[in-house]
């Protein structure tokens, strides 16, 4: 048999590598012989560098910009094997942890440090940028990035403005002739799974402020700011953002990423199967095999076996599903191109348990289920 191993990560237990081992471990117990196919997946969040670099063979790198706060934080973003594709978290450099939870605010943070990574990734001549946004601790509309990468967002006296949420109020100015040179000429792609607009009580700051430590009285005036920026947005380059889905994304990046770096919002797993070529890996093999930390009635919205599974149901290939556990509402994914789906756990323990022996449960699993598959091949 020809097998893809295509799981996401299990999250605080195992990269997606990790797994990807794991489940191939044990099915090499019951079928030594077959051809085992590994594709560590992601979805556009955490862990997301990590599969990139281990599907491509790629590397790490690690630099220190500005942080949410204005203040110095490690950071890293990912290079593919052939050094074509940069791909950026931006929780790596303007996460929610990086923001102790007595300093949240999400007036005063900034993605600044995002846009530093971008420079970099730019900087060494890479073709294609893959974004994820997932868990931000900003509201600026990308105000930080744009100024980090040459954008001039200026006030009424031609001077920069605070690069945050609070910043956009005084903003009366854009300025994009300085922009890094190269940014017309990458692909830059974002990986988004929410269909926020960027202002209204679905937007960025009603939605997901309250998480990033805004008071009613902030929520108001930062969509009141992104509004006033959306507007500017439109005077000044002639594109209307404000209420495309996924404007919203990260405290309104999405519209900030879609305005100033031309860049295009794609559901994640989707955009990693893509990426990877997975289509051509699955449509000549015989079974698939996904997975990860949870799956529940929200895997169907997006989630990483989700995008493997639509993909093995084009070509009518039997797919498995292994997940540390399997909580409410996951039987939906039987109507999604995923057979049958095992949880990891074997017995009652402690959630310290599960992780630690994450590696040994999921090759185990991998191996029982195997010997189901055999007797149903005899």
């Amino acid at each position: 048999m020809k097998i893809v191993i295509a799981p996401d990560s299990f999250k605080e237990s195992l990269t997606a590598l990790e797994a990807a081992s794991a489940i191939e471990e044990g099915f090499k117990l019951v079928f030594p012989d077959s051809d085992y196919i590994k594709v560590p997946m992601a979805d556009g969040g955490e862990g997301t560098v990590q599969s990139i670099i281990d599907a491509t063979g790629g590397t790490m790198k690690e630099l220190t910009v500005t942080g949410p706060l204005q203040e110095p934080v490690d950071a890293f973003y990912g290079l593919s094997g052939d050094k074509k594709i940069a791909v950026i978290e931006m929780a790596a450099s303007s996460g929610l942890d990086k923001v102790n939870p007595e300093k949240r605010n999400p007036l005063l943070t900034t993605t600044y440090g995002f846009g530093e990574l971008i420079k970099d990734a730019l900087d060494e001549g890479v073709e294609e940028i893959l974004l994820g946004i997932g868990g931000s601790a900003t509201n600026d509309g990308g105000a930080g990035m744009i100024m980090s990468l040459g954008g001039k967002l200026l006030d009424k006296n031609k001077k920069p403005i605070s690069p945050n949420g609070k910043g956009l109020k005084d903003l009366a100015y854009i300025d994009i002739t300085e922009m890094h040179s190269r940014i017309n000429d990458v692909n830059i792609r974002v990986a988004c799974d929410v269909d926020n607009p960027l202002t209204g009580e679905q937007g960025a700051s009603y939605i997901y402020g309250p998480q990033k430590g805004g008071t009613p009285d902030q929520l108001k005036q930062l969509d009141a700011n992104l509004s006033h920026f959306a507007q500017l947005i439109k005077e000044t380059l002639g594109k209307d953002i404000e209420h495309i889905p996924g404007a919203g994304a990260a405290g309104g990046l999405g519209a900030g990423i879609m305005a100033f770096l031309n860049g295009k919002l794609e559901r994640g797993g989707d955009l990693l199967v893509d990426l990877l070529d997975l289509e051509a890996k699955i449509k000549e093999a015989d079974l698939v095999i996904t997975g990860e930390g949870g799956i529940n009635h929200q895997t169907i919205f997006g989630k990483t076996p989700i995008a493997v599974s639509q993909v093995s149901k084009k070509y009518g290939v039997p797919t498995i599903a292994f997940a540390g556990c399997l909580n409410k509402g996951y039987e939906n994914i039987y109507d999604e191109g995923i057979d049958a789906a095992f949880s990891i756990i074997p017995e009652f323990s402690s959630q310290e348990d599960a992780l630690a022996n994450g590696y040994e449960n999921l090759k185990n699993t991998a191996m029982n289920s195997a010997r189901v598959l055999k007797i149903g091949l005899k």
